[in-house]
């Protein structure tokens, strides 16, 4: 499935989250959970800063759909997301039955900014989210989008 008009609408969103959390002193990653008509269902941000390092927007979504979502409705809905799945959310997605995601900017992408700037790679192996949850249907990144989450993650690593 190829990215749509709308697609980048709830990408962009997802990217504003994204600002709103490192503007608030968190990581920047925003995502946002989409039904089969297109309704926002659920939105959130990264919320990390207070030392829970699991507090991630994807897992929260999954966290939420699991609870409001019929199964039918997670397998139709859509995650569009700043950055890939970790591991943990690419298996917590995978888990509770939702279904596509769109993502802006790979984690592979995300890993070579960190190595260029010289900053330490993180904790969790760097995996595609296909590596994790090989069933769920998954398009990214977006290059109309890639310049934007790199500078906000460039402003991430240089308030250390």
């Amino acid at each position: 499935m190829a990215i749509i008009a709308t697609d980048l609408i709830h990408l962009r969103r997802a990217v504003d989250l994204a600002r709103e959390a490192l503007d608030d002193g968190d990581e920047p990653y925003g995502s946002v959970l989409v039904d089969a008509s297109g309704a926002v269902r659920f939105e959130d941000r990264n919320r990390v800063k207070d030392g829970d390092e699991t507090r991630h927007p994807e897992l929260e979504i999954a966290r939420w759909s699991a609870a409001h979502l019929t199964p039918d409705e997670r397998a139709a809905a859509t995650v569009y997301t700043s950055g890939e799945h970790c591991p943990m959310c690419a298996a917590a997605h995978a888990w509770v039955g939702l279904g596509r995601i769109v993502y802006a900017t790979s984690a592979r992408q995300g890993a070579t900014w960190r190595a260029e700037w010289g900053v330490p790679a993180g904790p969790v192996a760097v995996l595609p989210i296909t590596a994790v949850a090989p069933g769920t249907p998954v398009e990214g990144p977006v290059p109309e989008l890639v310049e934007e989450v790199r500078e906000l993650q460039r402003r991430r690593f240089s308030r250390r």
